[in-house]
């Protein structure tokens, strides 16, 4: 399985005064990217997380994209860290439980998790991969990120029902 990262045609054109920037800024920045773990799923579901990573948005609540590490079709992120997706997560736990708490986005069901000390995590349910949202504690009462994923998810990971 080859794990490539999508460029937009306009970090093409712009990578020359990219780099320049990069090699200014780096005596004040870290210049790493968050570390996420990157999930195993079985080959099929790993071809709906291939599909779905070619549609994802490149902004998501005003946050420009930018992928954690280690690069991966499976993992895409957003603000830095600030929402995080991964894509063939195992079936969570959660879901049996009878009284968890989910959540409608533009017609994609998510479980939604409360974490302590984090943000909310959500995964779809009804799908043939489970795709998990992470977002930061300042979406601690807020769904609206998880639009930005719908038509993504409905295009490409099909319905398990």
């Amino acid at each position: 399985m080859t794990h490539t990262r999508r460029r937009s045609p306009r970090s093409r054109v712009l990578a020359p005064s990219a780099a320049l920037f990069v090699l200014a800024a780096a005596g004040c920045s870290t210049g790493s990217q968050p570390s996420v773990a990157v999930p195993t799923p079985s080959s099929e579901a790993a071809g709906y997380c291939e599909a779905l990573h070619e549609e994802l948005p490149e902004k998501v609540a005003d946050l420009e994209r930018s992928d954690p590490s280690p690069d991966s079709d499976l993992t895409a992120g957003w603000g830095d860290g600030a929402i995080v997706l991964r894509c063939g997560v195992p079936r969570p736990v959660k879901m049996d439980d009878s009284q968890a708490k989910g959540v409608d986005a533009d017609g994609v069901n998510w479980l939604l998790e409360q974490r302590d000390d984090a943000g909310p995590r959500f995964t779809t349910t009804y799908r043939k991969a489970y795709v998990e949202v992470t977002l930061g504690t300042e979406y601690a009462h807020d769904i609206t990120p998880l639009s930005a994923f719908a038509v993504a998810v409905k295009k490409t990971v099909p319905d398990s029902l």
